[in-house]
C-alpha cells in the first residue's frame, strides 16, 4: 500500500536547518513553501546577508518566477514553484492567510527562530513538528548543543516533537542518540545533529501517516534550559577547573569563542587540553612553557593552551604565536 505525498511547508533559518530542508526537497512529499528569517545586514559594510535557508533554495532553483499577490517571491526547485516567504513575524495575519490558502498537510521546522502562536499552528491538516538538537527534556532553549557541553554531558542527540505554543514544549515523537566525544566542538557536534536530525524526518513523516507514532509527554522532572549564548559567556574564569575551562572553550567555538587577554589585549582560545596530573599552581599564571602549548594554572588541575588569536591578527597554532609573541614563564593572562 503506497502512502499518501503530504503537502509541507518547511519552516528553518540557520545551516543546523539545512540537511533537514534537503531531505524534504529529495523525498516523496512536496514542499509547497519555504519560511525563512528576513535578509539582515551585517558587518561593516552593512552587507544583506542572505539566510543558509535561503541560500539553499536558490541554489536548488532552475528558473526564478512571480508568485501570486501576496505569497512572496518563489523560485523555480526541482520542476516544482516554491514561494519563499520572509516575514518579520509568523504572527501577522497576512502571513498566516497566504499559508491558509496553500492548505498544507504538515510543517516542518528546524530552528526558524520564533514561537508560533496557535492561530498558525492550526493552518496545517496534521499540525507541525520541529528538529531540536537536544535529548528533550533536556535543554530546551535556543543554544542547546553549547549548554549541553558545558555541563558536561556525555551524550546528545536530536528530537522530533510535535509543536504547540510552549517554548520546546511539546510531545515527543522519535529521538536519536549520539555520545559526545571528549574533544569535541559545538561546531563538530552541530554538524552531526544537523544530519542525524535531516535523517530522523522521513522515518517520523512516514509513521505519522500509517499512524504509527505515538507521542509522549515530556517528563517536567528532567527539563533543563539553554538559553541564548552572549559575547561575555567566551571570558575565561582562571578559577575555575581545568575540565570546566576546556569544555567552555569546546562549547563557544566558533560563537562566541572563549577568550582571556594577555598584557591587555584581547587573546582567542580555539583549542586546548587539560593536563593530567599537574598541580594548578596560581590561577591564570603561565607556569610552563613548550613548544606546541602554554601551560596555565586554574582553581583545579592546569591548562594547556594550544590555539590562539591575538586581537586584530590571524588564527595561529601556539608554537607560531609562540615565534613572534613570546610568552614568559609567571606571565599571568587576564591580570586586572
Amino acid at each position: 500500500m503506497t502512502t499518501p505525498s503530504w503537502r509541507i511547508v518547511f519552516f528553518g533559518t540557520p545551516s543546523f536547518a539545512v540537511p533537514t530542508l534537503k531531505s524534504l526537497l529529495e523525498g516523496p512529499d512536496e514542499v509547497i513553501a519555504v519560511i525563512t528569517q528576513p535578509d539582515r545586514k551585517k558587518g561593516r559594510g552593512q552587507r544583506l546577508i542572505l539566510s543558509p535557508v535561503k541560500e539553499t533554495v536558490l541554489q536548488y532553483a532552475s528558473l526564478p518566477f512571480k508568485g501570486r499577490a501576496g505569497e512572496g517571491r518563489g523560485v523555480g526547485l526541482k520542476k516544482q514553484e516554491i514561494p519563499l516567504f520572509q516575514p518579520e513575524r509568523v504572527k501577522e495575519e497576512s502571513f498566516q492567510e497566504s499559508l491558509r490558502r496553500l492548505d498544507p498537510d504538515l510543517f516542518v521546522v528546524a530552528a526558524y527562530g520564533q514561537i508560533f502562536p496557535r492561530s498558525l499552528l492550526e493552518i496545517p491538516r496534521h499540525g507541525a513538528i520541529n528538529v531540536h538538537a537536544s535529548l528533550l527534556p533536556k535543554y530546551r532553549g535556543a543554544a542547546p548543543i553549547a549548554w549541553a557541553i558545558l555541563r558536561g554531558e556525555t551524550m546528545s542527540g536530536v528530537t522530533i516533537m510535535k509543536m504547540d505554543e510552549g517554548m520546546d514544549t511539546g510531545d515527543i515523537l522519535l529521538q536519536k542518540e549520539t555520545p559526545i566525544g571528549d574533544d569535541e566542538t559545538a561546531e563538530t557536534l552541530h554538524d552531526r545533529l544537523a544530519l542525524a536530525g535531516a535523517e530522523l524526518l522521513p522515518e517520523v513523516v512516514a509513521k505519522m501517516k500509517r499512524r504509527e507514532i505515538s507521542p509522549v509527554c515530556q517528563d517536567p522532572s528532567r527539563v533543563t534550559f539553554a538559553p541564548p549564548l552572549r559575547k561575555e559567556d567566551g571570558r575565561i574564569d582562571w578559577g575555575r577547573e581545568a575540565k570546566e575551562i576546556h569544555r567552555q572553550v569546546r562549547a563557544l567555538y566558533p560563537w562566541p569563542g572563549a577568550y582571556t587577554s594577555l598584557e591587555g589585549q584581547l587573546l582567542k582560545i580555539f583549542e586546548g587540553a587539560v593536563r593530567e596530573g599537574r598541580p594548578g599552581g596560581k590561577t591564570g599564571k603561565v607556569s610552563w612553557v613548550g613548544i606546541d602549548s602554554v601551560e596555565v594554572g586554574t582553581g583545579k588541575g592546569s591548562f594547556l593552551i594550544k590555539e590562539v588569536q591575538l586581537e586584530g591578527k590571524k588564527r595561529m597554532s601556539i608554537r607560531d604565536f609562540l615565534a613572534g609573541h613570546p610568552i614568559a614563564v609567571g606571565t599571568v593572562l587576564d591580570k586586572s
